[in-house]
């Protein structure tokens, strides 16, 4: 006999429904996660700090408990009514039956009321002891490429928990999207809205999973040209490019590569002799043997150390003077002699003593207590921002205030002796100038300022607390400079990447968490594995790079990858940096910029620190207020971010009217006036002045139209002045291509 289908579906469905009625809700798995999925305990609602209308929650579901006693104890019970549940004003606000300031939250009817309304209905029970918690969430598909027609996927979540079973989750977890390509309804189906990647956060109570898709044009007849790849860097770049159907653009020519590696690599541009050199080697390796040439050059470690006391906070006013300069001196000498990156970082963390003869103390000198020391340390050596778990569990990170409050603690016994201090402005307690001994005691503890308890000191990645008498301060500084560490060779090798290709593999460079995953996953790993196996050698990491076809990809963009700026399909055109553009204006005049307190002839890349304190009647020089006005930091944050290298009005009219750039202009024995001096005719002069500019020839227009404007200029001296302006402010010279 042929069953009736139709009705054995709905007697089914009806058994299933009773079954489910019957079951108890819990309120740590199932209405926590409705107060998330409905918004209700976001900080733009009753998650804020001062709640909303008198009903407060924890931000995200950090504290169940606390939520609980909102739910059913505050305003005497008022918010649920275990009689008629559906006259619960938690249900009639969030259906918006009575005027609800957050508008409605979801439906009469939706398996989010149901769930509301069963656990109200079944009295209001708390988790019994022993209750089932969750411990992970799977979610697939995890990354996915989708291409056109295709505009649309489901994601499905499911938890685990600690006794083994699993549930499907996806209706009550809460998907987070990185921008607006896609729109992801209740049910987890993921619409595309626009062509691109995109990355989701899909989080389950205190679990969350990034999942990352990518709308790709069909364009039709496209073919992967099959470039060659030099190592495994292309290998993992090419990859995606091809899963993106995106062609990378081709080589960039010998003058483009010559002048990005200078810059990249040393912070200063090839000498006019050094270019035409390089331009007229025909051997097949001449690139890779400049990269290797580049690398044991003294300016590298100008450079490099520049880029690091960026980061470590080495300014003048905590530092002083003296601190800057042996501050500054001891890391150039580290990166000269290739100290290993983890050996650095390790000195560092674990320095203490005088800060003038002992520099890697300066770390914690401008560090003045313990939650800005974690916070400065998480973020530079492990690429981790964790201040937003400063107040509340990070809301798009695993980071909780517990881990917060207990990093801090590592630093609480960190004190000063300030052995003198000659500052200038007595009202002013942020300057020091004198030596200070940075050490520890045995006794200072961290309280948490939320729980007002002593909280134990313990590294990010451990549940343990470090023992009563260990040496802090070491322990942490082992943890970090170990191999088998997570987050330090990532973290730098992602910072490399950043100054060489101007765009972290994870952007900001120094902001690693789950709602920000890497553009290249398998590229990162491959390099902070690479990075590791060669014992963390900062050279030898820039050569790898270097050497890759994807750095040396030109700028120039073709009809697949117009539209990139992620997948490192073409150079990124970015400004010189302050202390690049003014050494290269200095250096292609042949002028040296002043600086107050050094002696002529210093770059501004190597400068220790920002710039000397204001002393009476000393004003900032020309270069010093050039550097400022490029967006050279103040070493206030620890963070490349703090450097600003967006074109201003400003900028433009240091260059174009500035006074800097005219008094090097007319400087009688600049490179111009030697020039002259030494007989050199208008050809060979302009093609000087290219090279040392642009470290290229100029093209045959070029060359016509600037002997065409000396030709008829009324005097010769102002007219090559008038030449070699339009060069320094030409976008060639003023960009890295």
């Amino acid at each position: 006999m042929t069953p009736h289908w139709p009705g054995l579906l709905i007697g089914l469905h009806l058994v299933a429904a009773s079954a489910a009625c019957a079951q108890p809700v819990s309120f740590r798995n199932d209405v926590m996660a409705v107060l998330s999925k409905s918004g209700c305990n976001a900080g733009t609602c009753h998650g804020n700090l001062n709640g909303k209308n008198g009903f407060k929650l924890s931000l995200r579901g950090d504290d169940p408990a606390f939520d609980y006693l909102a739910l059913t104890r505050d305003m005497l019970g008022r918010r649920v009514d275990t009689q008629n549940a559906a006259e619960s004003l938690v249900l009639q606000k969030a259906t918006t039956a009575v005027p609800h300031e957050g508008g409605k939250r979801f439906a009469v009817g939706s398996p989010e009321y149901a769930l509301m309304r069963r656990w109200i209905q079944q009295g209001l029970p708390l988790d019994p002891a022993g209750a089932p918690v969750l411990t992970r969430i799977e979610v697939t598909p995890r990354e996915q490429f989708l291409i056109e027609p295709a505009d649309r996927v489901q994601l499905r979540v499911v938890a685990r928990f600690s006794d083994g079973s699993t549930r499907d989750v996806t209706r009550l977890a809460v998907f987070e999207t990185s921008n607006q390509i896609v729109a992801v309804n209740a049910d987890g189906e993921v619409r595309r809205e626009q062509m691109g990647e995109t990355a989701i956060l899909v989080r389950y109570l205190n679990q969350r999973v990034p999942v990352t898709l990518a709308f790709v044009p069909d364009r039709p007849g496209f073919v992967w040209p099959n470039p060659p790849e030099a190592n495994y860097i292309d290998h993992h770049v090419f990859a995606k490019l091809r899963a993106l159907r995106t062609a990378p653009s081709p080589i960039c020519s010998d003058s483009v590569f010559l002048r990005r590696a200078y810059l990249g690599v040393l912070g200063v541009l090839p000498t006019a002799a050094e270019a035409r050199r390089f331009l007229q080697d025909s051997r097949a390796d001449k690139r890779s043997s400049l990269i290797d040439a580049l690398l044991e050059r003294p300016e590298f470690a100008d450079f490099w150390a520049l880029k690091w006391s960026d980061v470590l906070r080495s300014e003048e006013k905590t530092l002083d003077r003296k601190g800057v300069q042996a501050f500054h001196e001891w890391i150039r000498q580290c990166i000269l002699i290739g100290k290993p990156l983890n050996e650095f970082a390790r000195a560092l963390i674990a320095g203490r003593g005088s800060t003038y003869a002992e520099p890697a103390a300066n770390f914690y000198r401008a560090l003045r207590d313990p939650q800005t020391r974690a916070e400065a340390t998480a973020q530079v050596f492990l690429g981790i921002r964790l201040q937003c778990a400063k107040c509340h569990n990070h809301p798009f990170d695993r980071w909780t205030q517990d881990d917060y409050h207990s990093l801090a603690a590592v630093f609480a016994r960190v004190q000063y002796r300030i052995v003198e201090n000659n500052r200038r402005d007595r009202l002013d307690t942020h300057e020091f100038d004198g030596d200070q001994i940075v050490w520890t005691d045995r006794v200072s503890e961290w309280k948490n300022p939320q729980t007002g308890k002593t909280q134990p000191p313990r590294l990010l990645d451990s549940a343990r607390p470090l023992a009563g008498d260990a040496d802090r301060l070491q322990a942490l500084a082992d943890w970090v400079a170990a191999p088998n560490n997570p987050f330090f060779a990532r973290a730098q090798a992602n910072r490399v990447w950043f100054h060489l290709l101007g765009r972290g593999i994870v952007e900001p460079n120094d902001d690693f968490r789950a709602s920000n995953p890497p553009s290249n996953a398998p590229l990162l790993a491959a390099l902070a594995e690479d990075f590791t196996s060669h014992h963390f050698d900062l050279r030898q990491l820039i050569r790898t790079i270097m050497n890759s076809r994807t750095y040396q990809t030109a700028a120039l963009p073709n009809d697949t990858n117009r539209d990139d700026e992620a997948n490192f399909s073409h150079a990124l055109v970015r400004p010189l940096q302050a202390e690049q553009l003014l050494d290269a204006v200095s250096q292609v005049l042949g002028v040296p910029a002043k600086f107050n307190g050094y002696p002529l002839g210093l770059r501004a890349g190597q400068l220790p620190g920002v710039r000397p304190p204001s002393r009476r009647g000393v004003q900032a020089t020309d270069g010093e207020r050039f550097l400022k006005s490029f967006g050279k930091p103040d070493r206030l944050l620890s963070c490349d971010c703090e450097r600003s290298d967006d074109p201003t009005l400003g900028q433009a009219f240091q260059l174009l009217t500035g006074e800097l750039l005219q008094q090097m202009l007319t400087e009688k024995e600049n490179r111009m006036g030697k020039l002259i001096a030494a007989g050199r005719n208008d050809h060979e002069i302009v093609e000087e002045f290219y090279l040392a500019a642009l470290s290229r020839m100029p093209s045959a227009a070029e060359r016509k139209a600037a002997l065409g404007y000396l030709a008829n200029a009324k005097e010769r001296r102002a007219g090559l002045e008038d030449v070699v302006w339009g060069l320094v402010n030409a976008k060639e010279f003023l960009l890295r291509r």
